[in-house]
């Protein structure tokens, strides 16, 4: 039965009464009684563990739910997302999708509409159910109480929920963050749940790393979860991300600043995921503040363009518009500096040398020097009530 606030914070009171509120331990005490508690395994690497809250948070578009969904994937299998171990047992893990419809779920984790992805019967989702009425009163706190019902029907200690804005969507302000991650927080530790909560973030200035301050609602949320991590965009690609570890209470960063975890997303048949590519330094897929000289410009190009890095890349890179980039490289080709890619090269790079006329003038003198810093369907089968092994 699903109370009202006023009575829920009632029952709370009688069952907290001032003199139980604090349990006192000695330091022994307290070091014996921890000595008894299993040690949490790993679900997602250093990044979550069992017993915690952990937030995955990103900018729109950034591959949060297609990560999230293989994360949930792994442990519904008992099969490591490498490099990510995973030293927790395969068990079920319930999906609250509060982004898509099952129609668009469906197009990610099929090929054309056929062959679907065969899912082990440990991994569950759920929808609203657009049919059910919501009662009056307290939405987060009934969607929280929905949220452990769920959980404890199906048998599931993991569960997903993308996204956290569904619950709040004034989470920008830290007074409305606060509550919510709350009444996560006493359902995970009443149940010994383990929760992954997705979150947004506001736009960011791309020139500068990732901090637990391009989270909504941050300072109530990062005090009260247990880890944190985030997905950025790379400006070298335009389908390259990375991770970066914001937050960690029981692991050392291993994927901090100076060790950002590369990905790219792709899809294998009917499975869209993310591909783990190596660390890298951040600072690398940052977007340049201020523009390169126009010397190291031209050597930066020089490196990078047979790589096969794209003019747009290499803007986002060095503070120059791809434009002006575009320029130096077609500049370098006619010049013999630099050797053409042929097909697939940068689009308009050959347009460009159709219209150009032959100069002497050199590559730097021709350059502009102007900096651009470019920019519950909740619908639980009898089988799921009772099976447990999902195999």
């Amino acid at each position: 039965m699903i109370m009202d606030e006023r009575k829920y914070q009632e029952e709370v009171q009688e069952e907290n009464p001032v003199e139980n509120y604090f349990k006192v331990r000695t330091g022994k005490e307290w070091m014996d009684e921890a000595k008894s508690i299993p040690i949490r395994k790993k679900l997602a690497g250093d990044l979550w563990f069992e017993g915690e809250n952990a937030v995955l948070f990103a900018d729109s578009n950034a591959g949060k739910s297609i990560l999230a969904v293989q994360i949930a994937d792994s442990i519904s299998r008992g099969v490591p997302l490498n490099p990510l171990e995973l030293t927790a047992d395969a068990q079920k893990v319930v999906y609250f999708d509060f982004e898509m419809e099952s129609p668009q779920f469906y197009a990610r984790y099929s090929i054309d509409g056929q062959n679907p992805y065969p899912w082990n019967r440990n991994f569950i989702r759920v929808e609203i159910n657009e049919d059910a009425q919501c009662p009056r009163g307290n939405f987060t706190q009934f969607i929280c109480d929905a949220i452990e019902v769920v959980m404890l029907r199906v048998g599931a200690k993991v569960g997903i929920i993308d996204n956290i804005s569904f619950l709040n969507d004034e989470l920008e302000k830290s007074k409305a963050a606060a509550p919510l991650i709350k009444m996560l927080k006493a359902v995970k530790k009443k149940n010994g749940f383990s929760f992954l909560i997705l979150a947004h973030t506001p736009k960011r200035l791309c020139t500068r790393p990732i901090t637990k301050n391009d989270l909504s609602g941050s300072k109530q949320i990062m005090n009260l979860i247990d880890s944190a991590f985030a997905i950025g965009d790379s400006r070298q690609e335009i389908n390259l991300h990375y991770l970066k570890q914001i937050k960690s209470r029981n692991a050392k960063y291993l994927y901090d600043k100076d060790n950002v975890l590369l990905c790219r997303i792709i899809k294998d048949s009917n499975f869209l995921r993310f591909e783990f590519l190596g660390e890298a330094l951040e600072i690398d897929h940052l977007e340049s503040s201020d523009p390169m000289s126009k010397e190291k410009l031209v050597e930066f190009i020089k490196r990078e363009y047979p790589k096969g890095r794209s003019a747009r890349s290499i803007a986002g890179s060095s503070g120059y518009s791809h434009t002006t980039v575009n320029r130096v490289i077609s500049d370098l080709i006619r010049e013999g500096e630099l050797k053409e890619r042929g097909s697939g090269n940068v689009p308009d790079v050959t347009e460009f040398l159709k219209v150009t006329e032959v100069s002497t003038v050199s590559t730097s003198q021709k350059m502009e020097t102007t900096a651009q810093v470019e920019n519950m369907k909740c619908s639980i089968p009898p089988e799921l009530q009772s099976d447990k092994n999902g195999n």
